[in-house]
């Protein structure tokens, strides 16, 4: 549910000390060339590693767009999640611009509204045209709410796992980024040798004043050709995030604050009682102390490759008795897509501008940001 963290702003897959050792082994030690009409002073690509790891937050609240154009087939009408035929590539349907549903995300324009105070006092809320989403975190109280659906549901977090839940990302946003940041941090794990880190200059975004920095992945199994990442020049926290594909000038996928505020908000933001008339569900996650040994899901992901090139793979849950609608739904979405076969067997394949993914006959699922080629080795390896 969190956007930000007390730990340091960006999470680092390498230590502080390490960072100018990785940029500079990566050749990305040069220094910015700042915009002649600008009066940011230079920065070096190392400097501003830093200054984003040491970056601290006490309080932000903002409007967020979101565009997203991943190149993902129109599926969703065969689905039963809406009609209209959506063109590939983030045209506009019943789940893409303009819709509140948060499972939207992944295509299409979306505006956001942000606000945060702190890892256990954050809210998201998705503003569509006939409607808002909101993903609220007030303490141990996590709400999501959909305006349209007339439906909340509040999850109690054990107090013990409160905190760890601070780290975790916002339920029902269908694993998107949610704000620059989220996106930066997702980017920026992959911060190992095999990315190259440059600097391309100076930017205004929301009005304000921010450096350039560029992302290359070096592994030529990733699809992702850069994440390019401004950041603002006195609070050190990412403004725009964008990721370009392979063999594209446009971003494939961008998240950028179109207006922006460093002030605490109001405690009265992170309140939420729900609307008359709203159905309410209620869910309690069970405590460490409450779980016993064998059961969590015995098939758990596995984690094929590293950085960029990392595929996951796991078993898809089988499908309760008395589901055969949703399992026809499922078989016509998977006609439509290519079959593929190899040593590792055969299936369905699905690939977008910045990722692929494959649906075995045997009911496994491997997907990453990396080529079909990629897959099919990790689903051989496994």
């Amino acid at each position: 549910m969190s956007i930000f963290s007390t730990h340091p702003a960006l999470r680092w897959a390498v230590p502080g000390v390490a960072v100018v050792a990785v940029v500079g082994g990566a050749g990305a030690a040069g220094v910015i060339s700042a915009q002649a009409d600008s009066p940011l002073p230079p920065r070096t690509a190392a400097q501003l590693l830093v200054d984003v790891q040491n970056a601290r937050l006490d309080g932000l609240s903002g409007t967020v767009v979101q565009r997203a154009d991943l190149g993902v087939p129109a599926l969703g009408a065969i689905a039963g999640s809406g009609s209209g035929s959506g063109a590939s590539g983030g045209g506009s349907s019943a789940g893409g611009s303009g819709s509140s549903d948060l499972t939207s995300l992944v295509s299409g324009t979306h505006t956001l509204r942000l606000w945060y105070a702190g890892p256990d006092r954050t809210r998201v809320a998705l503003l569509g045209s006939s409607g808002e989403s909101d993903v609220i975190r007030n303490g141990k109280d996590v709400w999501l709410w959909s305006s349209q659906d007339k439906s909340a549901t509040h999850t109690s977090l054990p107090a013990e796992e409160a905190r760890h839940q601070a780290a975790s990302p916002a339920p029902g946003t269908a694993g998107m980024p949610s704000s620059p940041q989220e996106a930066a941090d997702l980017a920026l794990k992959a911060i190992t040798p095999s990315t190259t880190v440059t600097t391309s200059g100076t930017a205004t975004v929301a009005g304000r004043s921010a450096y350039e920095l560029v992302l290359t992945p070096k592994d030529p199994a990733s699809l992702v050709a850069s994440v390019r990442l401004a950041i603002d020049s006195q609070k050190h926290v990412p403004l725009r995030a964008q990721v370009f594909a392979e063999g594209s000038s446009e971003p494939a996928f961008e998240v950028a604050f179109t207006s922006v505020d460093f002030g605490r908000p109001d405690a009265a933001q992170f309140a939420f009682n729900p609307p008359e008339g709203t159905k309410v569900t209620e869910r309690t996650l069970p405590s460490h102390q409450d779980k016993k040994p064998g059961q969590d899901p015995a098939d758990k992901p596995t984690i094929v490759g590293t950085g960029w090139g990392t595929v996951a793979v796991a078993t898809m849950p089988k499908q309760a008795a008395g589901s055969g609608t949703e399992d026809e739904q499922v078989t016509a979405m998977l006609d439509l897509l290519p079959k593929v076969s190899g040593t590792w067997g055969q299936g369905h394949l699905l690939k977008g501008k910045l990722f692929s993914a494959v649906l075995t006959d045997d009911g496994r699922v491997a997907v990453g940001a990396v080529t079909p080629q990629t897959l099919y080795a990790a689903l051989a390896a496994r």
